[in-house]
């Protein structure tokens, strides 16, 4: 994986730069800034490195089609351009597949693997080509009811409304392209006869009315990826948002096992 054509993200870096350092990829639709709720926990142990993926909050736009191993290109030369030589990584959906192209590409330089809510394959290209089309075609606002209803329980909805909007905002902000040139890359990407190659030391998270990444998705994930364990936790697709406390929880007792 070379950097030759390399964007250079938009990111976010907080806690102790002598620490170890643990990367977080955000989901399709979303900022560094879903993240929010775990950087307390984690700044007391690793330095934390949060990026906008490429076509999202202010990292460029480049006309897509995009794929994840492109994605992954633009992921390891910031880390390059931090000097950063090992890392624990962890992502949620689009930020999932983008750990899984990373622990696959560079084995040697993923200390830790968090995959949350994600799968090896996420959907049909059919899908993905239709609402990048349709994207490209109408902007993002479409998207705001059917995207509230996968990425938030009811409860949640009804709960936290002023959360609910903080991300939905995201969305709303994303730059159609960026949004469609990620479609694309989630149509393209499959990793399923591959994830048993991964090395890094991996921790699954699901959750168990996720409508987006059904927690099957995240079952196959655990049992295709050698010794990873799997946690599954009762909310939609934006677990480390709606479960943030069980989420951190989880993430910080595999990162103190595995990236010390």
């Amino acid at each position: 994986m070379t950097h030759d054509d390399a964007v250079r993200l938009h990111h976010r870096v907080d806690g102790d730069p002598t620490a170890p350092a643990i990367v977080l990829g955000p989901s399709l639709g979303t900022t560094l800034e879903m993240w929010d709720a775990q950087v307390e926990a984690l700044t007391e142990r690793w330095r934390v490195v949060r990026f906008d993926t490429r076509g999202h909050g202010g990292s460029p736009v480049p006309d897509g089609p995009y794929d994840v191993e492109g994605l992954a290109g633009d992921v390891l030369a910031l880390v390059d351009e931090l000097g950063i030589d090992q890392f624990a990584y962890g992502g949620i959906s689009l930020g999932g597949a983008i750990g899984q192209q990373l622990a696959l590409s560079q084995p040697d330089r993923i200390r830790s693997l968090v995959l949350c809510c994600t799968g090896a394959r996420l959907g049909e290209p059919q899908g993905w080509q239709e609402r990048g089309a349709r994207t490209r075609a109408e902007g993002t606002g479409w998207l705001d009811e059917s995207t509230r209803e996968r990425w938030f329980t009811a409860d949640f909805r009804a709960r936290e409304p002023q959360e609910v909007d903080r991300l939905l905002g995201m969305l709303r902000d994303t730059p159609p392209e960026g949004y469609a040139g990620c479609c694309d890359a989630l149509g393209s990407f499959d990793a399923r006869d591959r994830i048993a190659e991964i090395k890094a030391s991996t921790l699954v998270i699901a959750g168990e009315t996720d409508p987006a990444t059904p927690p099957e998705l995240g079952a196959d994930l655990a049992a295709g990826i050698p010794d990873a364990s799997l946690v599954v936790v009762p909310c939609a697709h934006l677990a480390n948002v709606e479960q943030a406390d069980r989420v951190t929880s989880a993430m910080v007792g595999h990162l103190e096992r595995t990236c010390p």
